[in-house]
């Protein structure tokens, strides 16, 4: 899956989106899980969860397939016809945008529904185990969805051919594109001046840790069941990263979660907005489309309105500089200890969900009314302090009307306060983008100088385009405070100019 080029906060904010797009879940709903016992270090040979990905660049799991395999998707296809998938209108082949992708055989009108996958070839929570007795215990022990499916493909694709999604498995990425595949120093080495980097280590620190808890309450008491050479860190980061990139939610089937085959083999166009469905109709898996294409035309859908960051963070691509529209970039500000109402103006913050930093989303058409409400407080003098409790509402989002809110005795500090913010993470991306990109010190073969080669990229692209939204900001923002005090230079020279008229 990638996007096309022509074109948490992670579960604690969670970006709005249409319901039902083609697009990975927040990790929320597994977490709880993974926070439900202590954790304990991990016994394999990856890292543990207080020290995520430390080791090596993890080489792989034993089944799927090269990310550009054409041979693996067509006998996927073939399977699928087989297991009951109507004849299509689209055929997998080779693409410029994605490795491959499905590609219109005929003329596709727009309106048209496609796919009809039945749901006899979907996975998903209640998918019929080849080895019960494995997903016996699983359920007798109440194992969420999303690790209980995690779990679930693991244990078919140990199987191999005996499995009835041995053909599916094959044409998996052996490796997905994600940063769940990143070491640490390679996060810190590429993305330090990037909020992502935060978020992917928080992430693997998550899947991490739901492994070592699924591993002490159940794989170590059912070892004969659950041996350690096939459930290990590397296959459950495997596994997560197929769930990150390939799970969708289906709207029509009570939000249920599936992996559905076939489709997952659609890539990402910003430029369109439909999504998958169940069509109670059909009995199947569809999606209409919302343009029309030409045969050998790939045919596009939406993983939702994400960022760069994020569709890196899941998919392991970063879009064209300036073709994504949903774009944006975390902007990190923060209380000064050293201000007299420092504990006022934190407990405030307290009391409604937040801390003495925040990050708000900085998009190119400018940034919410919550990053200018933080602003507010953080620049609000004593005299004022009646009015931190309001300041703290509106930065929380909690006023759900929103009602308008402004101080304009306040407004210039603020936006001076946003524009300092702006121009210290400036800083930072451009001693990267400048500094050579240092990489961390491993041993250097072929395939480690390509796979060096490809991660600096996609850092560079992603830090390009996330500099770009911080350099428009920093001109908005220059201009609007140009203007205030430009104005107000033409009001005080024209009332020195009236005292003089009056002398």
């Amino acid at each position: 899956m990638a996007t096309s080029t022509t074109a948490l906060h992670p579960q604690f904010r969670p970006p709005l989106r249409a319901p039902g797009r083609l697009r990975p879940l927040p990790h929320s709903s597994y977490s709880s899980f993974a926070r439900a016992r202590p954790r304990t270090p991990v016994r394999a040979s990856a890292a543990s969860a207080s020290a995520p990905v430390q080791q090596e660049a993890v080489a792989g799991v034993p089944w799927g397939c090269e990310i550009e395999s054409l041979e693996s998707a067509a006998s996927l296809e073939r399977w699928l016809i087989d297991s009951g998938l109507p004849e299509q209108r689209l055929a997998i082949q080779r693409v410029d945008v994605g490795e491959r992708g499905l590609v219109a055989l005929k003329n596709i009108r727009k309106g048209e529904k496609l796919l009809f996958v039945p749901p006899s070839l979907v996975i998903t929570a209640d998918s019929e185990w080849s080895r019960p007795e494995v997903g016996d215990v699983m359920k007798k022990n109440a194992v969420p969805d999303w690790p209980l499916i995690a779990t679930y493909l693991i244990s078919e694709a140990s199987l191999e051919g005996s499995s009835k999604w041995s053909n599916y498995i094959a044409a998996l990425p052996r490796q997905p594109y994600s940063l769940l595949y990143w070491t640490r120093a390679e996060l810190d080495a590429y993305l330090v001046a990037s909020p992502i980097r935060e978020r992917a280590i928080q992430r693997i620190t998550d899947v991490i840790g739901t492994y070592n808890d699924l591993r002490d309450r159940i794989f170590s008491k059912h070892s004969d069941l659950f041996p350690e050479e096939v459930y290990n860190i590397e296959t459950f980061l495997w596994s997560f990263g197929i769930l990150f990139s390939r799970l969708v939610r289906l709207p029509s089937m009570d939000g249920r979660v599936a992996l559905v085959p076939w489709a997952d083999m659609l890539n990402h166009s910003p430029e369109v907005e439909t999504f998958l469905d169940f069509d109670k109709s059909s009995q199947g898996i569809v999606f209409t489309t919302d343009r029309s294409y030409q045969p050998g035309e790939q045919v596009f859908i939406s993983y939702g309105k994400k960022s760069s960051g994020e569709l890196l963070l899941s998919y392991g691509f970063v879009p064209k500089e300036g073709t994504n529209p949903n774009d944006s970039v975390e902007l990190l500000v923060s209380l000064d200890k050293s201000d007299k109402c420092y504990k006022e103006k934190l407990q405030a913050l307290k009391r409604n969900g937040l801390s003495a930093s925040e990050s708000f989303p900085l998009r190119v058409t400018g940034w919410p009314v919550e990053l200018m409400a933080y602003a507010f407080l953080v620049v609000s003098p004593p005299d004022m302090s009646q009015r931190f409790e309001e300041m703290a509402i509106a930065a929380s989002n909690k006023n759900s009307s929103k009602p308008g809110f402004n101080y304009p005795e306040l407004e210039e500090q603020a936006l001076q306060f946003i524009l300092d913010c702006c121009e210290s993470n400036i800083a930072k991306y451009t001693k990267y983008l400048e500094g050579g990109n240092g990489s961390p010190q491993v041993s250097i073969n072929a395939k480690q100088a390509n796979r060096t080669l490809l991660l600096k990229q996609l850092a560079n692209k992603l830090c390009i385009s996330e500099r770009r939204i911080l350099y428009r900001t920093q001109y908005i923002l220059r201009r609007r405070l140009r203007d205030m005090r430009g104005g107000e230079l033409r009001a005080l020279s024209l009332f020195n100019g009236l005292r003089k008229l009056f002398k």
